[in-house]
């Protein structure tokens, strides 16, 4: 409520400086070209999202009692879990609710919000991934320095320095998407994304659409690429292992990571890493569905379904309660 309420005066401050007509809501028009189907994709999304949140319940929980899962790995998995289950309540519920019918316009201040808690998790869970990368790389290239190296103050600092960048570059796009003047009310989207938004001002976005464009780069591709080399030196050492077993071993680690950085980041890319959108609205709608409800579902699906620890520590915890 008082960053809502400061948000909101800010705002108001702002557009009265510039002189501009004050539009104090949107209404969000994400799904209504598919009028026939909303109840379907209700059904669908709930369905995906309370998957979702189950699972990334299961993943915080069970690492937490099982202390065979107290390793860096592991934390930084708790942590994007998460990220993650907030990510998803900022944005689905609201869309839930507009595929029922039940259209409540978002206030401008609400909006900002949501756009900034979207951008903050969204970039936190780049560079966790990139730590996750990192702890990898660690654990395979340098087996014997693992536990020196990936102590648990570095953990924590990743972690920090991952929230950190996210609520700068959320501070600084809602900032300077909210400075601009709104002359409409409708956004073609079904959350406060910040292309859509920028889409309703009165005045030309070349500006905002260039910091956008640089900031996509700097925080997609510079994890990306992060994470790019540390597989190259994953595989280069796997290589090298003379035992066919433990090569087996060291790829079946690394294939749970890569499969939610490929689709994690080529999303990402596909989405922000153009000058504007070449897509037509409904490709823009299926790739925004895809990283806001199918990525966040691969990351319980993948790590308890694929995981032989988590499934055992699953097993051990259930097995402790029924005995």
């Amino acid at each position: 409520p008082v960053l809502c309420f400061l948000m909101g005066n800010t705002i108001y401050d702002l557009m009265k400086k510039e002189n501009h007509t004050l539009v104090s809501e949107f209404i969000f028009q994400g799904f209504s070209s598919f009028h026939e189907h909303q109840l379907t994709l209700f059904v669908v999304f709930l369905a995906l999202y309370l998957f979702t949140l189950a699972g990334n319940i299961i993943i915080v929980t069970i690492i937490g009692l099982d202390h065979h899962l107290h390793t860096p790995m592991y934390f930084f998995l708790s942590m994007l879990a998460v990220s993650e289950t907030v990510y998803t309540l900022v944005i689905i519920p609201r869309m839930l609710f507009n595929l029922l019918g039940l259209i409540q316009p978002i206030s401008l201040a609400g909006c900002a919000t949501q756009m900034f808690f979207f951008i903050s998790l969204a970039i936190n869970n780049c560079f966790l991934l990139t730590a996750m990368g990192y702890d990898r790389y660690v654990a395979i290239c340098n087996p014997l320095r693992y536990s020196v190296i990936m102590s648990k103050r570095l953990c924590v600092q990743l972690v920090w320095g991952a929230c950190s960048i996210g609520l700068t570059v959320a501070m600084t796009q809602v900032s300077a998407v909210f400075r601009l003047p709104f002359c409409t009310t409708k956004v073609d989207h079904f959350f406060c994304d910040i292309r859509p938004v920028m889409k309703l001002s009165c005045i030309d976005t070349t500006i905002n659409e260039i910091l956008t464009l640089v900031i996509s780069v700097l925080v997609i591709l510079i994890p990306m690429g992060l994470v790019f080399i540390s597989y190259i030196l994953i595989i280069s050492t796997i290589l090298k292992m003379a035992s066919a077993e433990g090569r087996k071993k060291a790829f079946a680690i690394c294939a749970s990571h890569i499969t939610v950085v490929i689709v994690h980041y080529g999303c990402a890319s596909i989405t922000y890493l153009k000058p504007k959108s070449e897509n037509t609205r409904d490709q823009d709608l299926l790739i925004s569905v895809t990283y806001t409800v199918i990525t966040p579902l691969l990351n319980p699906v993948v790590y308890t379904l694929r995981n032989k620890e988590v499934k055992n520590a699953l097993c051990r915890a259930i097995g402790r309660k029924l005995s």
